[in-house]
């Protein structure tokens, strides 16, 4: 999953993305408006964390101008504003969730997930297709009620498949949402990722988890 984050405070924000990093969310930055609005416009994203107090605008401006021009990614609000009225204000805007600062990192992490899980239809955080399960919480996978020993990429890789079941994501796509912006991309790499979560999931070939639409990207198999 791919997180925009813009906030001013260096040493929050440092700390934010180690920690975000940690649970294998790819994170891009922004240290105000500006840059905040100009990546959320030019690049696809799954979630943004958004400070209100900014150098040059505040953040509410900033969602409510990505609202208008219909970017829908789901936003959690960061503000050391503790009253009703600014919550009011920031939901009102086009935002979907809030944490007041001084916070911890737990939280957080917990309220993305479950905006991540809701923009994806989930209520709670195991999704199950077929015989295969997904903790997003613990990140966890499990066949047939076996866990399975995956990397950080390829729990990735899954994870965005079981998150949006009935769509075809090219490989430009899923690729944005491992790497960063300024990664070397390498369909190849992403390839080599798929075959080997597909040998660790469906190591007899009955399953046939993962479909490839030829030129045009993967699916997860409609009927698991």
């Amino acid at each position: 999953m791919k997180i925009l984050l813009m906030e001013d405070d260096s040493a929050l924000r440092q700390q934010l993305v180690t920690a975000l990093e940690k649970q294998s969310y790819v994170v891009e930055e922004a240290p105000n408006g500006e840059e905040g609005l100009y990546l959320g416009r030019e690049f696809s994203f799954d979630l943004g964390i958004f400070d209100l107090g900014l150098p040059d605008t505040s953040g509410i401006e900033v969602i409510e101008t990505l609202r208008k021009e219909e970017v829908s990614f789901p936003v959690l609000i960061l503000t050391a504003r503790g009253h009703w009225q600014d919550k009011v204000d920031g939901l009102a805007a086009g935002a979907d969730d809030y944490l007041v600062k001084p916070f911890q990192i737990e939280e957080l992490l917990a309220r993305v997930n479950a905006l991540l899980r809701r923009a994806s239809g989930y209520a709670k955080p195991e999704i199950e297709k077929g015989p295969i399960s997904l903790n997003s919480l613990k990140q966890e996978v499990k066949v047939h009620g076996k866990a399975m020993d995956l990397t950080a990429y390829e729990y990735k890789v899954l994870e965005y498949l079981m998150l949006n079941p009935d769509k075809v994501v090219s490989k430009t796509e899923l690729t944005e949402h491992l790497y960063a912006q300024d990664y070397d991309r390498d369909s190849n790499v992403l390839e080599v990722f798929v075959g080997r979560l597909r040998k660790k999931i469906d190591p007899d070939g009955s399953l046939k988890p993962i479909e490839t639409l030829r030129g045009r990207g993967y699916r997860l198999n409609s009927e698991l």
